[in-house]
């Protein structure tokens, strides 16, 4: 139905008269009685008991009366949040975060927080592969990975940090007693890792790939304090940014060492798809997260 024919018909009804409803829409009486005889003709029923100059409901009338005043309700509430959107006065967004990056997020979501309170944010934890591929499907608007995404994904990207890898073993490791250990020290080396659904993982497995390096990985799991744990317990050779390191009190018997591999770093940042929309609230978030 068309929303300018209930629109009319309510007005008409309110006030029981054509002339005066046409007063108030500021239209003519001609065009108001038009568009009740087209509503009248989509419910195939009289609407409207014409009495002289004033007119009444009919028992159809009096439904369609109820439930288009419910209808012009929600499209004027509907108006309405869509411009509270726009001064991201509330609003709804979902961001996609790897459970090793979210130690970055808190100060974040606090100023965002504070910005715009009535924004309802929900975090989402997965991989970084699966959130860029949440992301690429659009079921998610914005996420945080490790960089760069692979090649023809068409991610757009923004940098929010970049740190080194470090090393985490036993002692009687034999890059342990290296000042400056590469990756041709990790050479049939027994490893932990987190799983291939980390993209730290892919970015791993790539630079081994390019050094001609096969390390042994005995263990893959997607918490890395547990990845710690086998490291300090001697089964293998962690590989951790070193920011995760920071907060942890190791034994002194533990041995860290930063990783030295050209063009190899913990490189943490944004996605998103450039071409596709995105809401009032995700700009502001990137707005906060690049500033």
């Amino acid at each position: 139905m068309d929303l300018r024919a209930l629109r009319y018909f309510v007005e008409t009804a309110r006030q029981r008269s054509f002339t005066t409803a046409a007063s108030h829409l500021y239209v003519t009486q001609s065009t108001v009685s038009k568009m009740v005889r087209q509503l009248e003709d989509e419910v195939g029923q009289a609407l409207l008991i014409r009495e002289g100059r004033t007119v009444r409901l009919t028992d159809a009338g009096q439904i369609v009366f109820e439930r288009a005043q419910e209808a012009l309700a929600v499209v004027q509430r509907l108006n309405r949040d869509v411009a509270d959107l726009s001064d991201i006065a509330r609003g709804e967004l979902t961001i996609g975060i790897p459970p090793m990056v979210n130690i970055f997020f808190p100060p974040l979501i606090q100023r965002y927080k504070a910005r715009y309170p009535h924004v309802k944010l929900n975090i989402v934890e997965a991989g970084g592969q699966v959130i860029e591929q949440r992301v690429r499907s659009g079921e998610l608007e914005l996420g945080v990975t490790v960089l760069p995404t692979e090649p023809g994904e068409g991610l757009a990207s923004h940098e929010m940090g970049r740190y080194q890898i470090c090393l985490v073993g036993s002692p009687d490791a034999p890059w342990a007693r290296l000042k400056r250990p590469g990756l041709a020290a990790l050479h049939q080396q027994p490893v932990v890792m987190l799983g291939d659904d980390y993209a730290l993982t892919r970015r791993l497995r790539d630079a081994f790939d390019e050094a001609g390096v096969q390390p042994e990985v005995i263990a893959q799991s997607g918490q890395w304090d547990f990845l710690l744990s086998m490291a300090m317990a001697g089964m293998g050779t962690a590989l951790l940014p070193e920011p995760l390191l920071t907060r942890q009190r190791l034994p002194s018997a533990v041995v860290v060492k930063p990783l030295h591999a050209r063009d190899l770093a913990w490189r943490v940042g944004h996605i998103w798809v450039p071409d596709r929309y995105m809401s009032h609230a995700a700009r502001a978030w990137l707005g906060i997260g690049t500033a």
